[in-house]
């Protein structure tokens, strides 16, 4: 058997131009069910000597349609590679059967495939959010069992070969389960040549066969290290812009920068010049480290442009101060980001 059809099954990973995915990061579980076709196999037959037939000859195998079946673990390395070990197992009736021009009659069984694949997957994001196609190649060793009678010579052997696939699908993401996608997938498996005895009451020889399948597969996919989204911030009625004023701050630090004073005096300045009852100041924090120490950082941000509104001429009775810690984040970000404009104290004139 070639492996040319292997070769080019595996280019389609360099192919370029492809934007990079990153629906899966870390473990996951997969497996799927679906349709087999297995090619006709040519046959090529030897007697060893032995009164198979006339001398060495050639014929076919074809195959009805059956099944294949189908687990995976793998792991996505959150650039849009994934690597996994696959087991499978594939099932399809013989149909006819054919020695050099001789049709065989009341023939009858089925050829089976078990294996073990290493697959490497590359997942495509187009923007759409609702599916993420992925290409992928592997290869392996897989146990071919052909369980065939046909008058009297008997071929009940197993053979196992290198064997190779190429893997085209798509991933459709669950939203109300975050890391649980439905899959739809094409593969093209293939073997070695597997060879098998032949048992006959007047001796036995080899038959040599092929072993190329067409799988069309349904599955799920599972990752385990998938965040749900972070929900949006809670609406709140915006106020006029000139009576809002936003005071930044490094990250891990509550201390007020040269620009962050200017603001404030901005925000004293304006108070004093328009009628204001309250004004508000809101401490904030990004989404880098606990919750805990982020509620903590955002009171000292608040308390720190607090004190200088005071400084600036503002009464201290004319200010409320709160802490929000990283519960309203400006920019919705994962655990972990640094978002400066998250890092925050907003001054608002009522």
């Amino acid at each position: 058997m070639k492996l040319r059809t292997a070769l080019l099954a595996a280019t389609v990973l360099a192919a370029p131009g492809l934007a990079i995915a990153q629906p899966v990061n870390g473990l996951y579980i997969g497996g799927g069910v679906g349709y087999n076709i297995l090619q006709d196999s040519d046959l090529s037959f030897s007697n060893n000597g032995l009164p198979l037939n006339a001398g060495n000859q050639s014929g076919k195998a074809e195959f009805d349609g059956g099944w294949v079946a189908l687990g995976s673990i793998g792991w996505g390395f959150g650039n849009g590679l994934r690597a996994e070990i696959e087991g499978n197992y594939r099932r399809n009736n013989l149909d006819k059967g054919r020695v050099g021009t001789a049709t065989l009659v009341d023939i009858g069984g089925r050829a089976q495939t078990y294996g073990v694949m290493a697959n490497v997957l590359f997942d495509i994001d187009l923007g759409l959010g609702w599916m993420y196609p992925y290409i992928g190649a592997g290869a392996g060793y897989a146990w071919t069992k052909w369980d065939i009678n046909s008058n009297g010579s008997i071929v009940d052997d197993t053979d196992g070969q290198f064997a190779y696939q190429g893997i085209v699908g798509a991933a459709f993401p669950i939203d109300a389960v975050p890391g649980l996608s439905i899959t739809a997938e094409y593969r093209y498996f293939a073997t070695l040549d597997p060879e098998f005895s032949i048992e006959q009451t007047a001796g036995g020889g080899k038959v040599e066969g092929e072993n190329r399948n067409h799988s069309f597969l349904l599955g799920i996919r599972y990752a385990f290290n998938v965040a749900p989204p972070v929900p949006p911030p809670a609406p709140v009625a915006a106020p006029a812009p000139a009576r809002t004023f936003l005071v930044f701050f490094d990250w891990d630090r509550a201390d007020l920068t040269d620009r962050a004073r200017q603001i404030i005096a901005e925000a004293a300045n304006t108070s004093k010049r328009v009628e204001v009852t309250t004004i508000e100041v809101s401490g904030h924090a990004d989404l880098t480290g606990s919750p805990a120490y982020n509620q903590r950082l955002s009171l000292r941000r608040a308390n720190n442009v607090a004190a200088e509104l005071v400084r600036q001429g503002v009464p201290q009775s004319a200010i409320t101060i709160q802490a929000f810690g990283d519960t309203r984040p400006l920019v919705p970000t994962a655990r972990g980001v640094r978002e400066p404009q998250n890092r925050r104290v907003e001054i608002v004139l009522k």
